[in-house]
């Protein structure tokens, strides 16, 4: 984007990407975590409706602070994942969050179902379980499992987590939105896959997803990919799930910044932030 033509404030145009950090899996059976929430100028966001967000108006010589969210970390021992964290663009006038993703559920709890998050985690398998619900513009719920079926996958960006599978075949992650915001097509925010009892873990969704492990420790779980916001795969009897993926915050507002912290890469007028810092132009 570029400088409004006969705005004396200097106010500027720019699009972005804010993508959370993705959850982890659960293990013992365990569902697959939830990607972070995603919100976008460039192309859909995350979940319905998918809106494609305005563009900031930023002001020339203001600070604006930028916030990256962890994934969860991997699960080791009973219980349910982690919850991936927020990423934010925040300053004056201006505030930009996105929800981290839904933890996978263990055998932990009362319900045994998927943690809520920007996407929603995967219920525990072998039970009445649902997955965790995603938030509005951000992603879309786990899937859940019933007696029987393996445990659910994590949900995505763009799609809901598959539910856990007959003869206990874990439940795939949910995909991912693909986005050209940093100068070529890239799809994020990839559920996790639910783990099984059988050699079948879910897969992991389109975006990063980490896959499900089984439940007798031949197949093991995987993390999601970092910067990509995805959720890890659930995990099984060895109690150990995939971690989360970390999340990124991307800002093209076609001029290049006066000053930045943090260390953002740089690709023409496109900052690509993988950890916490600031951007003033």
């Amino acid at each position: 984007m570029q400088i409004l033509a006969g705005v004396n404030s200097g106010a500027i145009l720019a699009n972005y990407l804010v993508l959370a950090g993705g959850a982890s899996g659960g293990t013992s059976f365990g569902g697959g975590g939830g990607a972070g929430g995603m919100r976008c100028t460039v192309t859909a966001s995350g979940g319905t409706p998918g809106t494609v967000e305005t563009p900031l108006t930023l002001a020339a010589g203001v600070t604006y602070t930028i916030a990256v969210g962890a994934g969860g970390a991997a699960k080791v021992g009973t219980g349910n994942g982690a919850p991936g964290s927020a990423s934010s663009i925040t300053g004056t006038s201006i505030s930009v969050t996105t929800t981290g993703g839904g933890y996978g559920a263990g055998n932990e709890g009362a319900t045994l179902n998927g943690g809520p998050g920007g996407s929603g985690g995967g219920g525990r398998g072998n039970g009445t379980r649902s997955g965790g619900t995603g938030v509005t513009d951000e992603g879309f719920a786990g899937g859940g499992s019933a007696s029987g079926n393996g445990a659910g996958g994590g949900g995505g960006a763009g799609q809901v987590g598959a539910a856990g599978g007959s003869s206990y075949a874990g439940g795939a992650g949910g995909n991912g939105v693909a986005t050209s915001i940093s100068g070529s097509s890239v799809t994020y925010a990839g559920g996790g896959g639910g783990s099984a009892n059988t050699t079948t873990g879910g897969a992991g969704g389109a975006g990063g997803g980490g896959t499900g492990g089984d439940n007798t420790s031949t197949i093991q779980p995987t993390s999601g990919q970092a910067n990509r916001g995805a959720g890890g795969g659930g995990g099984g009897a060895d109690l150990n799930s995939g971690a989360g993926g970390s999340g990124v915050v991307i800002i093209d507002a076609g001029i290049v910044a006066a000053s930045t912290t943090g260390s953002p890469s740089l690709s023409g007028t496109i900052y690509t932030f993988t950890g916490s810092g600031s951007i003033t132009f």
